[in-house]
């Protein structure tokens, strides 16, 4: 593997309660590199690297375009990290990446199983992805952590594709994830509490700290060869906390991917 590329995907028109997603790419730009903070991971990775390159934003008018782009990039035989967006996006990331990973498992980190098997009519809504991904067989394992909506639609759909979720309520700090394949990393913003990030569409109390997201990647025993960081809402944000919360999770799953 040659490296990382980073592409922003700008693209709402998924979401089912509020747009705004589509501007996030930008703004966690913009906090990465606005001097607040360096580039240095906590392992003590700089995410200034020549390993990392940045492709810039990709304005989507068709959903599907979010596929021939992954692919595109995956084409040059690197990893490919990626800014939505809201959650939809990462159906047509996974379906590119299953040509080279035929085998892959998921850490999908949310408030929200995203397993519907359809939203408002919608297949591909953001409340949907991984009912597509599992269906259509693009990931051996699906660990859900942060869960704390489950209805009874999605924990059907969870047992029927054989999810493992642990929800917010049974959640333990001390927890050390173990994965058998390469692994891609998909955060939702709405995972953490909204205290922690308050620029999220839907706000769902209780639920994870910085901290504890941030060790739970550190504690990653895997190869992990994508990630994608979605659901940043800036019209929701507050003095931009959610901005500079994606910006630091950027680079600590950057340094892990490195």
């Amino acid at each position: 593997m040659k490296g990382i590329i980073v592409q922003g995907i700008q693209f709402d028109e998924k979401s089912s309660y509020q747009k705004g997603p589509k501007l996030a790419p930008l703004l966690i730009r913009e906090a990465l590199h606005s001097g607040s903070l360096n580039l240095f991971a906590e392992n003590g990775v700089s995410i200034e690297n020549d390993v990392i390159e940045d492709k810039g934003d990709f304005e989507i008018s068709e959903y599907f375009d979010i596929e021939e782009i992954t692919a595109n990039h995956l084409n040059l035989n690197r990893k490919i990290f990626t800014l939505g967006g809201d959650h939809s996006i990462t159906f047509p990331i996974i379906k590119a990446h299953h040509h080279k990973y035929p085998k892959l498992d998921i850490l999908q980190i949310d408030a929200h199983s995203d397993l519907y098997d359809n939203f408002e009519g919608d297949p591909y809504s953001h409340a949907c992805p991984f009912a597509r991904i599992m269906e259509n067989g693009f990931a051996v394992t699906l660990v859900q952590v942060g869960i704390r909506t489950l209805n009874t639609h999605q924990a059907k759909q969870a047992e029927k594709f054989n999810v493992d979720i642990y929800q917010m309520k049974d959640f333990d700090p001390s927890m050390k994830l173990e994965f058998e394949n390469p692994l891609y990393i998909s955060l939702d913003m709405d995972g953490f509490d909204p205290a922690f990030a308050p620029g999220v569409s839907h706000h769902e109390p209780g639920g994870l700290s910085s901290r504890q997201v941030i060790d739970l990647i550190q504690n990653i025993d895997a190869e992990v060869i994508g990630a994608d960081i979605v659901e940043y809402n800036p019209n929701r944000d507050f003095q931009n906390m959610t901005a500079f919360l994606a910006a630091k999770m950027m680079k600590e799953i950057l340094a892990k991917m490195i």
